[in-house]
């Protein structure tokens, strides 16, 4: 469910995240002259404006960068993270150094944050520890001698290692924003993605095989031999295949009335016969529940008969497997560097990240928003704040006007509409609030069991929030972060400070760029709450249909369009199409996002006085040039495929060239013409906003 209470992740929302270039002053109140944003070393002239777009703005920049050998791609997200990444690493070095020195109170957040990345850099003492951290986990699948040992078991290694084929946990009451229950979703699969296992694409058949390949050399590093370890690997693809047959899409997924089903407790028992859930989650450490949100009824049941159809001595294989892919990253180097080579099929990187980056992740990981405290207090002011919170107040007032001037949407949808716009928390930034660590358990030297100790207090602090007051100050990001999101449950847009500066925003650029990219990047957040996942939830964040049924059927048609469009678009190739129904409410988003951004421009202009030209280019043509130059992406062939069956953003190319052929106003800025190939015909384009 986590997909609904973020609607980024690192990767595929370094993209999203612009939606965050949420400011840092109002673009009336510029500081300095304006200078040329636009750089036209970056552009293409070659290609003309109305024919591709992307390359036009970016051909130049594409040309003159590379990526990095350790990266999927590179972009100006990636460069802003590796920027944060080095304000974010000067403070957890500086926290362990003294840590070290004995200058750090134990207990403290900066001994937790040196002792975390200290243990983490420690590759002495992790490869003379070898597999020791896993003996008790490997010793307890050991012990299952009998389908009647596997519930018990599974709640054990749950607990231990999370490695049942589905999880439980606290999350939000899908109807009742205001309470926090108990849920649970499917799981069990090593490859991203069901399709991965059942497509008969071959690209697909080569993965399933190397992914095979991949899981006998983890059994031979653990000391197998080679015949078995290859026996063992075709069980795992086996059992993860008929996982995958049982699993809902995620296309399915998207909408939320198709992952809530509340039941009972005893309801949930029923249809899991071999499974006690109040044993189970008693395990996981969980208050006794009357009722859980069963995301995926239908996995479960076939999860149930699974439990007697495969033998105990393929669970076990199964079990095994997980734990070495779970702690692989923990262990000796010959497992993160095998798992490292299989994940190159996804990402395309050459060779893998320093181990600096590495336990500087893995660090934030665990200790966010203490780190988190030290960023803003070093890069990000009060002022700067109160500045970003102006410019979301001023989109916020655009969509505001622009949803009651809508003349396709009905007097009393819009009025409902305006209630949820008006009802947006919005959180810029960081928290108000700081998260307290002070249960977090960090030993020096320890590393695997921080990693564990971490699970185990992240664990309770979940549990802990079911039947208390749901606490919505709380934050899904951590400060420095590359990113932002809407969480419709919450009703909220959240940006924070780690993209509110250059280059996203710069507040000695002229307006026209700004609005383009940091203006269309914060109405792309909004436009969230009102998307085809969105739209589905209230003013208070609870899912409940507030719309007329005309309303919907209009939206709906506008929407397929959308979907249609997108469809067409390829990757790579001619044959890798982007998933126009998964990336759907991205694309709504940029869309609305950018309409909305240009209107506040043009609100802008009219109180203030017309921008001028600059560098040969209309106010209009840098808004557009704005907007592009944030999506500026090399990508490697591997990723881009990944990217396109896995992740709900479309590829860069097609955030700026999709929504932008769909906008008479791009058209008429550009000088375009019917039958250009960024001008969109109107018996397809859709119009939203």
């Amino acid at each position: 469910m986590r997909h609904l209470l973020k609607t980024l992740s690192f990767a595929a929302a370094l993209c999203a995240a612009a939606g965050v270039l949420a400011a840092q002053q109002p673009m009336a109140a510029q500081q300095g002259a304006p200078h040329k944003a636009i750089d036209r070393a970056n552009l293409d002239t070659t290609c003309a404006a109305c024919t591709d777009f992307y390359t036009f703005a970016n051909g130049g920049w594409l040309t003159r960068n590379t990526i990095p050998a350790a990266y999927p791609e590179w972009s100006a997200f990636y460069e802003l993270h590796d920027q944060n990444e080095a304000v974010v690493h000067d403070i957890i070095d500086a926290a362990a150094k003294d840590m070290r020195a004995g200058k750090t109170a134990a207990g403290s957040n900066r001994f937790k944050i040196g002792a975390y990345y200290d243990a983490c850099m420690d590759t002495m003492a992790i490869e003379k520890l070898g597999t020791t951290p896993i003996a008790a986990s490997m010793a307890r699948i050991a012990a299952i001698h009998s389908a009647a040992d596997l519930p018990r078991a599974l709640a054990d290694l749950e607990h231990s290692d999370g490695l049942a084929p589905f999880g439980t946990g606290a999350g939000p009451d899908l109807k009742n924003s205001n309470r926090t229950i108990a849920s649970a979703g499917q799981g069990g699969l090593s490859l991203p993605e069901k399709n991965y296992y059942l497509s008969a694409d071959t690209s697909m058949r080569k993965i399933r095989d190397a992914f095979v390949a991949h899981v006998g050399r983890m059994f031979e590093l653990d000391g197998e031999s080679a015949d078995s370890a290859t026996a063992h690997a075709q069980t795992v693809m086996r059992i993860e295949t008929e996982f995958a047959k049982a699993s809902m899409d995620q296309v399915s997924m998207r909408n939320p009335n198709a992952v809530y089903h509340l039941m009972t407790v005893a309801q949930f028992d029923s249809i899991t016969p071999h499974i006690s859930w109040e044993s189970f989650m008693a395990a996981q450490g969980a208050p006794k529940v009357a009722e859980i949100n069963v995301a995926q009824p239908d996995f479960f049941k076939a999860m149930d008969g699974f439990l007697t159809t495969i033998p105990v001595d393929d669970w076990k294989t199964l079990l095994r497997w997980r734990l070495l892919s779970y702690s692989s990253g923990m262990l000796p180097k010959r497992f993160a560097d095998e798992t490292f080579a299989f994940n190159k099929l996804f990402t395309g990187q050459k060779e893998r990240l320093p181990r600096w980056k590495l336990c500087t992740s893995s660090t934030t990981g665990a200790l966010g928003e203490a780190i988190g405290q030290e960023y803003v207090a070093k890069t990000f002011s009060p002022a700067a704040k109160a500045r970003a919170q102006a410019i979301v107040g001023n989109m916020v007032s655009v969509l505001h006007d622009r949803i009651g001037q809508l003349d396709w949407m009905s007097d009393s949808t819009k009025a409902q509409a305006i209630t949820k716009l008006d009802a947006f928390t919005r959180k810029i930034g960081y928290p108000d609030k700081w998260r307290d660590y002070s249960k977090l358990d960090v030993q020096r030297g320890h590393y695997y069991q921080n990693a564990k100790h971490l699970s185990a207090w992240a664990i309770a602090r979940n549990w802990a929030k079911v039947g208390k007051p749901v606490d919505k100050s709380e934050w899904g990001m951590v400060p420095y972060e590359v990113n932002a999101y809407y969480n419709p449950i919450w009703n909220e847009i959240v940006f924070p400070a780690g993209i509110l500066q250059p280059p996203f925003y710069d507040p000695n650029a002229d307006d026209a760029v700004n609005y383009g990219a940091m203006g269309a990047v914060i109405g792309h957040e909004m436009s969230h709450g009102f998307d085809d996942q969105g739209r589905r939830f209230d003013a208070k964040g609870n899912l409940r249909d507030w719309w007329t049924a005309d309303d919907s059927k209009k939206y709906n048609a506008q929407a397929q369009r959308v979907v249609d469009q997108f469809n067409a678009y390829t990757i790579v190739d001619s044959t890798t199409h982007v998933n126009g129904k998964l990336t759907l409410g991205e694309n709504i988003g940029d869309l609305g996002g950018l309409k909305i951004a240009y209107l506040a421009m043009e609100k802008s202009m009219k109180e203030k006085g017309r921008q001028p030209v600059i560098d040969g280019f209309t106010p209009e043509q840098r808004f557009f040039l704005g907007w592009a130059q944030v999506w500026r992406t090399l990508q490697r062939d591997e990723a881009a495929k990944a990217q396109v069956n896995t992740n709900p953003h479309a590829p860069a190319k097609w955030r700026v060239d999709g929504p932008l052929s769909n906008m008479p106003e791009f058209k008429a800025a550009w000088g375009c013409k019917e039958g250009d190939a960024m001008v969109r015909p109107d018996s397809v384009r859709a119009v939203i906003w």
